[in-house]
């Protein structure tokens, strides 16, 4: 049968980090391209507990429909976190459980965005926003960024000169691709700007609590007086990802529009999954789980850095984040992030290419590496094999014959060789 797909389905495209990670789960490919967890530390003789104990104690109701707001208890609990870590006033009421942070992003398209609309970003920017708006057919317009984020002057200057924004998006912590964290200075003058502007602001959080150096600032959401900005959180970078459960923070003027969005999606996120967050927070300490998490991610970032401080040639720049999941390669002017890309696809060591991650622009020069997923050995070897890589593009060398990883991306779309 021939499909007749509707107009905005032009636009969307798989995630260039969903596609490579699954042909780089071979192992004798060394990944540093997905934003994955460390599996070691799921607690899961924890969740195994309390899930028996849900199941034996509200088995019936939890296996049932439920609200679409989500659970009481757990929704309590997690405003009562934000407010702690983040200097908010949240109470249960702004709170909606959602199907990962993920759904949010879909949800803020489907309420604000008609066609030809305009949503301002950072440049770069989380790969899947991008992809999550584009299906309301909206357009683009990066927002210059430095290594303190959004740049408050730029800001300004395209609020004053474009029509028909109707969105801004941005990661203020531990930015993905990025890493960077945006300072209490910076915070402060993009909500005295966008005081003046009645335009929604959708602020991601999923890294936050991964801090493992320095100070915690406040949200811009706590930082709020308008019900403007809308705040997104997560269980998946601080407890399991598979649960897929996230939240949305927001003002009860706007959360009847995203609940009703939420029912015509999926009617309620897991009931069970909840079940299972709120036992948990109830009979262990997450704070606890999250400084373990920390610990591990600190070092791992600490290792690549000296590693790539050792294998990398002169020029080639990284961002040092202190927190979160990634760093930021910029690789000196005239080395290609492409031709580094593909020779490290030939010696079975993987990032993300930096192109993927801007809504509008291209640029050949960056490289997303991830480092919270893979053991001490596999850092430095692979970070062995990226230097090599870097240094034979750096020398002019050809790549070679393409090997089978090479092939599935090409067949995959990445133009490998």
């Amino acid at each position: 049968m021939k499909y007749q797909l509707a107009s905005r389905m032009a636009g969307m495209k798989a995630s260039a980090v969903r596609e490579i990670l699954k042909v780089t789960q071979r192992p004798e490919v060394i990944s540093f391209a997905g934003g994955l967890p460390a599996p070691e530390l799921f607690p899961v003789d924890e969740i195994s507990k309390v899930a028996q104990e849900v199941c034996a104690e509200e088995g019936r109701k939890v296996l049932q429909y439920a609200t679409t707001e989500g659970r009481p208890t757990l929704r309590q609990k997690i405003a009562d976190r934000m407010n702690k870590i983040y200097n908010s006033d949240l109470k249960m009421e702004n709170i909606l459980i959602t199907t990962g942070s993920q759904q949010n992003l879909d949800m803020a398209g489907k309420i604000f965005l008609n066609p030809g609309d305009v949503v301002l970003m950072e440049a770069p920017t989380y790969l899947a926003a991008i992809n999550a708006f584009k299906a309301y057919e909206c357009t683009f317009k990066e927002v210059p960024t430095d290594d303190k984020g959004m740049i408050p002057e730029a800001l300004e200057k395209i609020l004053e000169t474009t029509e028909n924004v109707k969105l801004v998006y941005v990661i203020t912590d531990f930015q993905n691709p990025t890493g960077i964290c945006w300072p209490m200075e910076r915070r402060k003058a993009f909500m005295e700007i966008m005081a003046k502007y009645d335009i929604p602001v959708l602020e991601d959080n999923p890294y936050g609590e991964l801090r493992y150096e320095g100070t915690t600032n406040p949200s811009l959401l706590s930082m709020d007086q308008r019900g403007q900005v809308m705040g997104m959180g997560t269980f998946s970078k601080t407890f399991c990802p598979g649960l897929r459960i996230g939240w949305l923070a927001c003002s009860p003027d706007i959360m009847p529009q995203f609940v009703k969005v939420k029912q015509s999606a999926d009617l309620h996120s897991s009931a069970f999954d909840q079940a299972i967050i709120d036992r948990y927070m109830d009979e262990f300490s997450l704070d606890e789980h999250v400084k373990e998490i920390n610990a591990l991610y600190g070092h791992r970032r600490d290792l690549i850095i000296q590693c790539m401080e050792k294998e990398f040639t002169d020029g080639t720049t990284w961002t040092h984040p202190e927190g979160g999941l990634f760093l930021w390669l910029t690789f000196p002017e005239g080395v290609s992030a492409r031709k580094v890309f593909d020779k490290c696809i030939e010696k079975n060591v993987a990032g993300v290419l930096g192109e993927f991650f801007y809504p509008t622009t291209k640029s050949d020069r960056h490289m997303r590496i991830n480092y919270s997923n893979m053991p001490d050995d596999r850092i430095k070897e692979g970070i062995r094999r990226m230097g090599e890589a870097l240094r034979e593009v750096a020398a002019g060398k050809e790549g070679k014959e393409r090997n089978p990883l090479e092939n599935e991306l090409f067949s995959r779309g990445f133009f490998v060789g």
